[in-house]
């Protein structure tokens, strides 16, 4: 691929409080969806385990007998605690699991040994206060050569940044100030922790459905009429709820990229700065592809890290397909990031 830079792009309008809004609305909608089809996948499971003991009951009774509370729905409540519980360990845990595989450091005022960890941190400090942030988020370097970033917590209090040596020692300080107004954004907007409870749902949720694709193949064949449509009910749900969680999923990471974009503007005021460190940092992973793929490649759980990286990798051609996940971008294309902050390709009608 081409590098890309700004005489291939045409400065326009863009209002990206417009985008704020609209993303951050698309991004509750979503949550919303994830939550209505943990419960109606929990109430699926209380009516295929109560037909065994109400053969005579049709699905619409069952269900009805389920949300007026006439049958307690025990597996419901049981996902919603196993729920609960997972959000809790990983909001505990976000920054360490966020940090698994790497070679990392924490940059304080104490703790910086140069010039460019200083002026990091003071950029981090400074953007938490055009955030109106309260606490200043932990500032963690990757020791690696390829430029990337990410941020991570379940609250301004547990917040953290991290970014990789190469992408600090590569941008100019106002690149570097976008690019952590672009982190922080995700702070403020809390769609960190959106994500972590969506990522959570889905993977809890593909446990469920799997539990009980196997009981509803290989039970015994003396069931209700309402019990083998539910079976067969679970057996459909078995194929379609990864691909819907896939889909949710990246339509969830794109919409929190576009609203961390937005931020970004909106915080300094500026759309150059960030359009030129994403086009730089594009550039960089196309110039050295062979360099970077060795890099991700072994360094483990950059799957974990994939959908808050500010640049996805996969994007880049960087890693493998490895799954239907994989066949689509967890990011916007470069190109749609740059035109949502004004700045369009020329090439493009």
């Amino acid at each position: 691929m081409a590098d890309l830079n700004f005489n291939d792009f045409a400065a326009t309008s863009a209002d990206w409080r417009a985008s704020l809004s609209m993303n951050s609305r698309r991004t509750y909608l979503v949550i919303g969806l994830f939550f209505t089809i943990y419960i109606a996948l929990g109430i699926l499971v209380d009516m295929f385990m109560n037909a065994s003991h109400y053969p005579s009951a049709t699905i619409p009774q069952l269900f009805q007998a389920l949300v007026t509370f006439q049958l307690i729905p025990y597996a419901t409540f049981v996902m919603v605690a196993v729920a609960g519980v997972s959000l809790l360990v990983t909001f505990a845990l976000s920054d360490k699991l966020m940090l698994l595989g790497t070679e990392y450091r924490e940059i304080t005022p104490g703790t910086a040994q140069n010039e460019k960890e200083t002026q990091l941190y003071n950029v981090v400090d400074e953007m938490k206060i055009a955030a109106g942030l309260r606490f200043i988020p932990k500032v963690f370097i990757i020791e690696a050569d390829y430029m990337n970033a990410f941020a991570s917590g379940y609250s301004e209090k547990s917040a953290m940044v991290a970014i990789t040596r190469g992408l600090m020692e590569k941008l100019n300080r106002s690149e570097l100030q976008a690019v952590m107004a672009h982190e922080l954004s995700h702070i403020r907007h809390m769609d960190i922790k959106l994500t972590l409870m969506a990522s959570v749902l889905a993977n809890l949720m593909l446990m469920v459905i799997d539990i009980f694709f196997y009981n509803a193949l290989f039970s015994n064949n003396s069931r209700s009429d309402s019990k083998n449509t539910l079976a067969g009910i679970i057996i459909m749900v078995r194929y379609l709820l990864p691909v819907i969680n896939v889909i949710l999923l990246l339509y969830l990471s794109r919409r929190r990229e576009f609203m961390a974009d937005a931020g970004s503007v909106q915080l300094l005021r500026d759309n150059q700065p960030l359009a030129s460190a994403l086009l730089k940092i594009q550039n960089d992973h196309d110039a050295n592809q062979a360099q970077y793929s060795a890099a991700y490649q072994q360094t483990p759980h950059e799957n974990v890290r994939r959908e808050a990286y500010i640049f996805d990798p996969v994007q880049a051609g960087i890693e493998p397909m490895t799954s239907i996940a994989d066949l689509f971008s967890t990011h916007p294309d470069m190109k749609s990031r740059l035109a949502a902050i004004g700045f369009k390709y020329k090439n493009e009608k």
